[in-house]
Formats: structure tokens, sequence, C-alpha cells
């Protein structure tokens, strides 16, 4: 590979502008200091395949996202870290898949917040930091609280606002937030009132850490908590639009506890009235705030120098009186969340890059989660942690040659009786009952052909079967906070 003073030539490429290679003035110099590319990664939460209006969505609008989409390139063979929240970000941030991602799952310590994440890991953030970067997640974290090591401030991140806890992130009309560990009051809402709808505050925030660091590389994490359960989103011009094209509906009625009022209880959802119209509302208005992160990045001269990458944490869900089959939110694939089939893992990824990434391109490049580390990593010139699973797609990004592949695809999934799924090549295997069955249920699917799962194919290739099932048992490591596989029991591990 060409370099110039110990820096590889492609990099070169990537963080100077023109004028820096340019031999018109002595004073111009190709050793200047090099601004490097802003990284903004927008993640939807339960967010289906075919939510999206690219991807055949009929009743939601999303042009912004489509936007993105038909600037940028899409890849259609990209997996969440796995099928709940999470277990997916620890995947995301750690740039390990499930088997080996500290985080295997949404274990709610005390009253808020979750299971912390250790500090032992490498986090994205920490990387990014190590390479000059600003930090900054907005929105719901769920992998720690304040002062315990699973802190987002102590995860590399120098800004977090929002929630703490996924379960308080049900709620849309919360009575407070959170600022880097100051409790932030929501003037109006008490658990009984509804007048601030947190996320569009968390977005206030959000474009705020842009401008403020404008002139810093910065890397800018967006949980977004929408359009997850509960079902609520502002009276205002898009739910009015949505309430007007579904007309009168269903209800959906929640049980005791799950209205705003004395008795709430907050980790519950409250009913709704238009469910179909205030889900499309919610998606429609993460679009808004995709569409206000590009007119910010373009007001401020930031957009040929940033990438935004756009996915889901993982399939669509169907509590709260979410309706995926009415909306066909999982497009041709079989499963919701909380399943490993394609309809619970698979999900959109868009990458927009103005000038880099060709316009309108897609890749069948096989990524996941815990790709991203690296990707982001390699971009930002800084160095990958050595134990990760995850592989560059930088050069699928920028449509080279020598893009990596891997091997196969893990995940598990601890709820439910216990799931893994493997994916190797275009062959993908899922074992249910993994917990209390001595024969776990094992289905085989060749998604070259079956991208629905709808055919089981295992009694016909016993050894393809053997094959992935010792390959699931190689790819997960013990993990005893979150529940040992019964070998490990039966082993006293």
């Amino acid at each position: 590979m060409l370099k110039h003073y110990g820096i590889p030539f492609f990099l070169l490429l990537l963080f100077s502008s023109p004028a820096l290679i340019s031999c018109d003035s002595e004073e111009k110099k190709l050793v200047e200091v090099q601004k490097k590319t802003n990284i903004i990664f927008i993640l939807a939460d339960d967010l289906g395949y075919g939510d999206l209006g690219f991807l055949g969505q009929c009743y939601i609008e999303t042009p912004n996202i489509d936007r993105l989409a038909n600037e940028g390139m899409f890849f259609t063979n990209h997996y969440s870290g796995t099928t709940v929240c999470a277990p997916s970000r620890s995947s995301f941030l750690t740039g390990l898949h499930t088997g080996h991602t500290p985080i295997r799952g949404n274990l709610q310590v005390g009253s808020e917040g979750q299971y912390p994440m250790p500090d032992s890991v490498s986090s994205i953030a920490k990387v990014m930091q190590r390479a000059g970067y600003r930090t900054g997640a907005f929105g719901k974290w769920g992998l720690g609280f304040v002062g315990n090591t699973g802190d987002p401030n102590q995860q590399g991140f120098e800004r977090f606002y929002g929630y703490y806890s996924q379960s308080y992130a049900h709620r849309y009309y919360p009575a407070y937030l959170w600022d880097n560990g100051k409790k932030v009051v929501l003037d109006g809402n008490d658990w009984m009132e509804k007048k601030v709808y947190a996320p569009d505050l968390i977005q206030q925030e959000t474009i705020s850490f842009i401008e403020k660091y404008k002139d810093d590389p910065f890397f800018l994490f967006m949980p977004i908590i929408m359009p997850h359960a509960e079902l609520a989103a502002p009276d205002d011009e898009i739910f009015q639009k949505y309430r007007s094209k579904f007309g009168d509906e269903i209800p959906h009625q929640e049980g005791l506890g799950t209205e705003y009022g004395p008795d709430i209880k907050i980790s519950a959802y409250q009913s709704q009235a238009y469910p179909h119209a205030t889900f499309a509302a919610m998606v429609e208005r993460i679009d808004v705030y995709v569409g206000e992160v590009v007119s910010k990045l373009e007001e401020l001269d930031l957009a040929e120098n940033t990438m935004i990458i756009f996915a889901s944490d993982n399939g669509a869900h169907q509590e709260g009186g979410a309706d995926p089959d009415f909306f066909e939110s999982n497009g041709p694939y079989r499963g919701y969340k909380r399943d490993l089939y394609e309809g619970g893992v698979r999900t959109p990824m868009i990458a927009w890059w103005p000038g880099r990434i060709q316009a309108g391109s897609q890749s069948d490049h096989i990524s996941a989660f815990w790709d991203l580390l690296p990707t982001f990593a390699d971009l930002a010139g800084a160095d990958t942690p050595e134990d990760v699973d995850g592989i560059s797609f930088l050069p699928a990004l920028l449509q080279q040659k020598d893009q990596k592949e891997h091997e196969y695809l893990y995940w598990e999934f601890h709820e439910r009786g216990g799931k893994q799924a493997v994916r190797r090549g275009k062959w993908k295997a899922i074992k249910l009952g993994v917990f209390g069955n001595d024969e776990p249920v094992l289905e085989l699917y060749d998604l070259s052909v079956d991208i629905g799962e709808d055919n089981n194919i295992a009694a016909q290739n016993p050894a393809k079967v053997k094959e992935l099932e010792v390959l699931m048992d190689s790819a997960h490591r013990p993990n005893p906070v979150f529940g040992l596989f019964p070998s490990e029991r039966k082993q006293g591990d």
C-alpha cells in the first residue's frame, strides 16, 4: 500500500480535502493537520425492516431516510447485535457478538438501570476518544446507571443526555431525564400530566452537540427511543395526518397501573385510542429527526465530512398496541423482536457520506453490529482492539475489492427458553429451547432460496446441521450472570 510519512495513502484521501493535496503553494503542504471524518450512528428502537418507504412501506412516509438511501449505500445483508435492546447495544459498543459480549440480556438492576457494562471493555466511544474525537450519546442507554462502570461517562462518552433505564424509556412523557448524571426535571411532567415529549427534547440536545463541536471531529451516537412501545406521539400535524388516513380505530387497552396517574407503573405502557396512527407518526418523527440532522450538517458545511449510519437495534415489536402485521413491518422476513429468525435480527442499514459513498448504491456484504467498532476505528485512523469479532466494512463502503468476509455470524438470546443462531454463507441454523431441554430443536434454512425461512431442511442435511451446531458451541462463551447453558451447568461452571 502507498504511504506518505507513515500514513496509508487511502487514509490521506479520506481525511484530506483536495486543497491539502495541491502543490499550488509552498504554504500548502501535504502534511498539514487533517480534519477527521465525523461519524453519526442513528439507531432506531424496534424499527422493522419494512417500516421505511424505500423498502416498500405503503402507509408511513419517511422521505429523509429514503434520501439517505438514495444518496448513499444500502446494505441488504446487515444484522443487529441480537433481537433485544441491551445485548444488541452491547454488541455495537464492544465489537463482540452476543456469544462474547458481556451483556447478553435485558437484566434490570435496582429500580432504574440495567446490569452495567464492565469497565474492562474497549468500547467504541473509548476508541474514538483516543483518536481525538468528541463523543456524545443522546437517547436510551440501557447498559448501566449513574456512577457505576456502565455509566456512559465511564464508557467513553463525554456527554450523555436521555434515559439510563430501558424501563423508564417505555414512557415518552417522563418526569425527568438525565444529563451526565444530573437529573433534569421536565416541567409539566410528573408521571400524571403529559406536556413535554421527551424525544423532542433529546433531539434539541443532539443538534446542540453538533453545533458545539462543529470545529472538532465528533462521534455522535443517537439511540432514538422510537418506535418502541409505549405508543405515544404529540397531537401535531404528523399525528393528525395519520389520524385522518386511518380514521376510527379499535383502541388498544392496557391493564391496571398502565395509565399516567397516581398508580402508574413506570415500566408499563399506556393505552392508545389510535394505535396505527400513533405508530406511523412515531416512525415519521424519527424521519424528521434524521432530516434535522442532515440539514444542520449542510448548514454548518459539515455534510461532506460526515458519515451517517442508520440502523435499527432489532426487528419490529408487538407490544403496547403495535401491529407489525398490519404495516408488514418485517417485509419478507419471518419473526419479530425476540426471535432469531431474520425478522428479529436482519435490519435496514444505510450509510451516507456525500462525495465518498456512491449515491444509490447497494452492498450484499454480510455485516453485523459488531463490525461498526472496527469500521469506525478504521475511518478514524485508530487502532482496533485485538479481541473484537467485527470486521471493518470500510472497503465495502468505498466499493474496494479487498473487503474481508465473515466466516460466520452468531447470535444468542437468553429469554423464552434460550435460543442460538448462526449464519455461514447461505446457511442459517437456529436452535430453540436451549434451556431446560436435553434435546433442543435445531432448524436449518437455505437463505439463498428461502429468505422467509419457511422450509426447515434440517432432516435432509444432517451433516450441515452437525457442522453448524459445532460452530454454535464454539462461538458461545459462558456468562453466568445471564444464565449458563445446560451443558455448562452440568460441568459445574
